[in-house]
């Protein structure tokens, strides 16, 4: 029987939709702005998948562990260590998984974002594989699955009867928050883990593409762009963070925030570093607006990782059909795989099996999504295309 280490980080992604970009040393802050817990959701949806199977876990009592597996129908578990206040910290995960090592466990089952990452990591190293649940707010980390469904999947791929946790090497980084905040982004490699692996179930690292001919390509975009925004007078447009979408920006001659949400009608900037509140109350009654947004460059997250702010009530309020995709070539050709995880499965679905990309000066492309039905518990699936 597969003997699993399961843990919640309670506090991931609180700094997400209320546009704190993270949640390191801003759990109070984040709190105060309205921010809803979401990583244990994030972890029930995983664990109801996993009911049936045969899985010993060791976990943490309350909000760390124990509470998630209760509601998703988990009888069978044993709770080895206890956080000495409600409020977790780094050190309730380190020492967590100090009792996991102990006890010899086959995975580190956890629910955070890179942080969470970072903590397991400390302590079992490439020793003992580990496992994110996707809940935080940056997720640059490849040992992350692409979605809680996804987790699961993997999970009783390794641990079904007579089967086996198929591993790779995967980064474990994480992005200095205060300087991310502040709009420069800077990413640290702590380390290789173990993790469990199955083609398009499971992240990549993210990627900066920069060379000449990547540099044309997003100037030919914002180009375009600024043309397309021209000849549509009174249409408001949020413009998402990254490096090409900062090229439109400079190509309308605006102050664009390289890491946040921006609104621009008319050509004009009215409004930076919208959290999601923000952006609800500028899209009230019928307000025509429109969404530009890139693709995280080689992990492949279109929607979920560092754009809570743009929730699906604001996504439904804009309109799917209203969300313009921009990305380069380059970015294109070595992005394996593109993927929505809103925390929203229906409104994931209605993004399709395609998905248009503008690539270049009036050129778009088409490019696949992710798709596949996920294990309902009894170990029965489809492949994801």
């Amino acid at each position: 029987m597969c003997i699993i280490g399961f843990l919640v980080n309670p506090v991931a992604g609180l700094g997400g939709t209320v546009g704190l970009k993270g949640t390191d040393g801003q759990v109070e802050a984040a709190l105060s702005r309205g921010a809803v817990p979401r990583a244990q959701g994030r972890a029930e949806e995983t664990l109801t998948l996993l009911a049936r199977m045969p899985v010993h876990y060791l976990t943490c009592s309350g909000t760390m562990g124990e509470d998630t597996l209760a509601r998703a129908g988990i009888s069978g578990y044993e709770v080895i260590y206890s956080p000495s206040s409600g409020l977790t910290n780094a050190g309730d995960t380190i020492a967590a998984c100090k009792a996991f090592q102990e006890r010899g466990v086959d995975l580190v089952l956890f629910c955070g974002g890179d942080g969470t990452a970072r903590d397991v990591y400390f302590v079992v190293g490439d020793a003992i594989p580990m496992l994110g649940i996707p809940a935080g707010v940056k997720m640059y980390s490849a040992v992350f699955a692409v979605t809680p469904e996804a987790a699961a999947q993997i999970v009783m791929n390794g641990c079904a009867s007579g089967s086996k946790l198929f591993l790779r090497d995967a980064e474990v980084v994480d992005v200095d928050e205060e300087a991310y905040r502040q709009g420069l982004l800077r990413t640290r490699l702590f380390g290789i883990a173990k993790s469990p692996y199955r083609p398009g179930l499971v992240q990549n690292t993210k990627q900066v593409f920069e060379n000449i001919n990547e540099e044309r390509a997003k100037g030919d975009i914002a180009r375009f762009l600024r043309e397309v925004m021209e000849g549509t007078p009174d249409i408001l447009y949020i413009i998402g963070a990254g490096s090409t979408t900062a090229a439109i920006g400079e190509e309308l001659g605006i102050r664009k925030t390289l890491l946040g949400f921006d609104a621009v009608r008319n050509g004009k900037l009215i409004a930076s570093d919208l959290n999601e509140q923000a952006l609800l109350a500028l899209l009230k009654g019928k307000t025509p607006a429109r969404l530009i947004i890139s693709i995280i460059g080689a992990q492949g997250s279109l929607l979920g990782r560092g754009t809570q702010q743009v929730s699906p009530a604001v996504i439904r309020r804009i309109g799917r059909e209203n969300i313009i995709v921009v990305a380069t070539p380059q970015k294109i050709a070595e992005t394996p795989m593109v993927f929505v995880d809103t925390g929203d499965k229906e409104l994931d679905r209605e993004f399709g099996e395609y998905l248009p990309v503008i690539s270049g000066y009036r050129i778009a492309r088409r490019v696949k999504l992710r798709q596949g039905k996920f294990a309902s518990g009894n170990g029965n699936y489809d492949e994801p295309r």
